[in-house]
């Protein structure tokens, strides 16, 4: 699993074909964009999602802190970022003014796996609203905590813990203790670290929006997250509509979660 991530190209093109076949579809059945419209993607990576959204005549911005990720979504890109319609900037969402830096605010904010990332995240929220457009939408995906490899323990480079599913759910004394023994690296345990002090489940996901003054217009829960189709080759499947509606249970065995929301 951990080659996968490491291979930014395949990445790319994953989330690429992920956002083509899933996202953009999702958030156009809600009929969420105008016919031009201006998509905000925080954590954007190497843009692979916003390559989908370009392609459908849409202004795209990514936002993404590592600056090599936007030089990569530079090289994959150059006729998106020759045309005038994708704009890619390396720095903190935090550091920038939309008014001021951007000229205008968005119709679509994009986080897709990236929510579980951020610390504070009820603060993060609340500053989102700063970017949006009135009526402007935002898309969140991301993979519940207490789901069986929510602590992105997939990318351990010991292949018997990056497949072993619910153990990112110990005290962390434990669960640091096991990936030592594990042979893994000071970097990754802190990795790791990040994502433990981070990890968000699908209650507290949906408090935090009702706290911050969100609505839910879209909910999808997924038993097999789409992008396992491109790496594993197994189908989607959304979660049954009596599990996904059972709270806590429905994060054990879900793999992913899109949120459409006002």
């Amino acid at each position: 699993m951990f080659e996968f991530h490491q291979d930014k190209e395949r990445y790319f093109n994953y989330q690429y074909l992920t956002a083509k076949n899933h996202i953009l579809p999702y958030v156009q059945e809600q009929k969420a964009l105008p016919t031009r419209a201006k998509v905000l993607e925080i954590g954007c990576a190497e843009a692979g999602v916003l390559k989908a959204f370009w392609e459908a005549g849409h202004d795209c911005v990514g936002i993404e802190l590592q600056e090599y990720r936007i030089e990569l979504a530079r090289q994959f890109m150059p006729e998106a970022i020759a045309s005038g319609r994708l704009s890619l900037i390396a720095r903190n969402i935090y550091d920038i003014n939309p008014e001021r830096e951007l000229q205008f605010k968005f119709d679509l904010i994009i986080l897709k796996d990236v929510i579980e990332h951020i610390p504070d995240q009820e603060r993060f929220m609340g500053f989102l609203r700063r970017f949006l457009n009135p009526g402007g939408r935002v898309f969140f995906a991301f993979p519940p905590w207490y789901m069986p490899f929510g602590g992105h323990q997939q990318i351990c480079r010991n292949k018997i813990l990056s497949k072993l599913p619910w153990f990112h759910l110990l005290p962390w004394s434990l669960y640091q203790g096991i990936l030592k023994l594990g042979g893994e690296t000071p970097e990754r345990i802190q990795d790791l670290k990040e994502i433990w002090d981070t990890g968000i489940s699908l209650q507290r996901f949906e408090r935090i929006l009702i706290k911050q003054g969100y609505h839910t217009l879209r909910r999808r829960i997924y038993l097999l997250n789409p992008i396992y189709q491109l790496k594993f080759g197994w189908k989607t499947r959304e979660q049954g509509a009596i599990i996904s509606n059972i709270p806590f249970l429905r994060d054990f065995v879900s793999t992913a979660a899109y949120y459409l929301v006002s």
